[in-house]
């Protein structure tokens, strides 16, 4: 059998339609690296996937022509069989009354052929929020100044940004991902490129709070040289954070506190054995110093007993030091959750999730069944990147959730929605399918890999209700049709960003264009701040490195003149940023965002897509402390634009 046509029968899309009508086919060496970075995979030859069942509703599975009938089904919850029956007929009506639950179904047909797949029993949608409109402050946490942080953005500050947030009469604030990096390469600050989607970045613990931590006049004044300047200074933050760190926790573990040592060892249990393999993981990392496919064969994957065993060593303080950094992390977001509790936040904490993982992280490591880092996320060409993306992260495959029941998937949800009311999935497109792109190919000669749509969907309705959290999915880019109504159907809100949303004319879509469950914005951290596009910034900046914005000054001044035309027409005067708010203060849509970055009229954006050294990505600092935004900004204004939406302020 040929590439092509073992490729079509594992769901691969070998040539598509890119963005600008023009048709690609996968090279077929491409194809090969594809295909085997992959796990083994029989196609279907009972049922085609998974199986889902949404309670309160029927549901039906059609068996394959193949299927010599009768067909023996059991369904079977680790070691026990909870239910079981025999189908006459290619149509299966399974019960209506089974638990909610990820149960693995056997089936077995008249020639005794044999096959399991996993079923789903999940809630008919996620959580849908108990709000009818609010909206959030969005905030770069690592770009906060303040007089106490020690160079970025923490904890502490997150809790009086929402203390802030709630005076303004928002429900919560907005944050990119929290995920952990990786601690040796501090330069490496992007919060899409994670070492762990399951962790936390230690950088935002607020080590003055640890009370263990002893404050001398040396650290004090190395952070207060780490707050001059407009740039985050990475690599000195994380040297005199990890030193810190290092001497709280040497006093922990001489001296613990009972209640302490008692919630620290409840957070290990909590969060085993991820937790342990983590630790295991970072301290091996350090030790072999190279990616974790060089390491010597017997840790080239996790192994519980071997990490056991590498606990009751000379590593076990250094593995134990990684475990309380993560319950320092984990205790003062979760303080910042219970801090918006108690402000009557409806949301909280709304937190992002990236599309994929580096490959020589931890996740990758530890889940080398159903993430391939052999292949790259990204997105085919388009009218905003006629060559393609390569996002260089490694994501889900189909086949590796399927055989794992899905379990790394809710992993991932576990992590996000933790401490959250909201999360945003990154390239929700990914849930359906995925532009994978083998390393050491150009970003056109990838190949859409389809995904189990539904199941996924599912297992994040799951996780949503669990949490009572909200799921916002990333819907940007190449949308497949009827994407967006399964997305809605299943409780998943939409992502609108008003500089898209405009018509072939380029005219701006009025408030009645948006959809009710979505969450609102005026731009995005890799698009243009709104100070920024007024006066073209963005178009110099991207000009003056090199990179073609895509867009002429006359196409921005129609697009100016577009954007006055339809705030005259819904009766709004003005064009600042407080015009923009009021605008979309009138969509349906039940939450806005409003960056921090527009409040304060930034020109430079948080993140040129496609660029690395030529641009401050993820680095730049606000350009007031977080103690004077409150006179920077016009509270009055602001609370009179999103009045429509506001809670009541504290």
């Amino acid at each position: 059998m040929d590439v092509f046509s073992r490729a079509k029968e594992l769901g691969i899309q070998t040539e598509f339609v890119d963005g600008q009508g023009h048709r690609h086919v996968t090279d077929a060496t491409a194809l090969k690296i594809i295909l085997d970075a992959l796990p083994e995979r029989t196609p279907s030859r009972l049922l085609n996937g998974p199986v889902v069942i949404r309670t309160g509703q029927t549901s039906r599975s059609e068996l394959s022509p193949a299927a010599a009938l009768p067909v023996a089904w059991k369904l079977v919850a680790g070691q026990e069989v909870v239910a079981q029956g025999e189908a006459g007929q290619r149509t299966i009506v399974w019960p209506a009354d089974w638990r909610e639950g990820i149960y693995r179904l056997q089936l077995t047909d008249a020639a005794a052929f044999s096959e399991e797949v996993p079923l789903i029993v999940s809630p008919p949608r996620a959580y849908a929020g108990d709000f009818d409109r609010g909206w959030l402050l969005a905030v770069q946490l690592y770009g906060i100044r303040s007089a106490r942080n020690w160079g970025i953005g923490d904890f502490t500050d997150l809790a009086s940004l929402l203390e802030f947030a709630a005076q303004l009469g928002a429900d919560g604030v907005g944050l990119n991902p929290l995920h952990a990096l990786f601690d040796d390469k501090p330069a490496e600050c992007s919060p899409y490129s994670p070492n762990s989607r399951l962790f936390l970045n230690a950088l935002y613990i607020d080590v003055e709070q640890i009370p263990e931590f002893g404050a001398g006049t040396k650290a004090s004044k190395a952070a207060a040289r780490l707050r001059e300047g407009h740039i985050v200074d990475y690599k000195g933050v994380a040297e005199l954070k990890w030193r810190a760190l290092r001497a709280a926790f040497e006093k922990f573990r001489l001296q613990p506190a009972t209640a302490r040592k008692k919630d620290f060892d409840a957070f290990r249990a909590e969060r085993a054995p991820l937790l342990s393999r983590f630790a295991c993981f970072e301290v091996l990392r350090h030790r072999f110093a190279q990616p974790w496919w060089e390491w010597s064969a017997d840790w080239r994957a996790p192994d519980d007993a071997k990490c056991a065993e590498l606990r009751r060593g000379e590593d076990a303080a250094e593995i134990e030091f990684v475990e309380f950094v993560q319950w320092t992390a984990d205790r003062q977001l979760r303080a910042c959750r219970d801090r918006a509790r108690r402000l009557g936040m409806k949301v909280g904490l709304y937190l992002d999730v990236a599309v994929g993982v580096q490959s020589g992280g931890f996740d990758a490591w530890n889940e080398q069944v159903a993430i391939s880092r052999h292949l790259s996320v990204g997105a085919p060409p388009d009218p905003l990147n006629l060559a393609g993306q390569n996002w260089g992260l490694a994501g889900f495959n189909a086949a590796g959730l399927e055989l794992q029941s899905f379990e790394p998937y809710r992993d991932m949800l576990r992590a996000a929605m933790r401490y959250a009311g909201a999360v945003r999935l990154d390239h929700v497109l990914g849930l359906k399918r995925l532009y994978l792109v083998p390393h050491g190919f150009a970003a056109d000669n990838g190949a859409y890999v389809q995904m189990p749509f539904e199941a996924l969907l599912a297992a994040t309705a799951q996780e949503s209700v669990a949490h009572a959290c909200i799921v916002i999915g990333e819907d940007l880019g190449t949308v497949p049709e009827g994407f967006r109504d399964t997305m809605a159907e299943w409780g998943i809100w939409s992502y609108q960003v008003m500089m898209f949303e405009r018509d072939d004319r380029g005219a701006f879509r009025g408030p009645d264009r948006y959809l009710p469950n979505a969450l609102v914005t005026f731009n995005t951290h890799d698009l243009s701040t709104y100070a920024g596009w007024r006066s073209f910034g963005d178009l110099k900046i991207k000009r003056s490195i090199g990179i073609d914005p895509g867009e002429s000054d006359d196409a921005r001044w129609h697009a100016l003149a577009m954007l006055d035309d339809v705030l005259r027409h819904h009766a709004i005067d003005d064009n600042d940023l407080y015009a923009i708010a009021a605008f979309l203060s009138k969509t349906r849509s039940r939450l806005l965002a409003i960056s921090l970055e527009d409040l304060l009229g930034v020109i430079d954006q948080p993140n040129i897509p496609g660029t690395v050294n030529e641009h401050p990505n993820w680095r730049q600092r606000l350009p007031v402390a977080l103690s004077d935004i409150a006179h920077e900004i016009d509270i009055g204004a602001l609370k009179d634009a999103t009045q429509e939406r506001t809670r009541a302020s504290a």
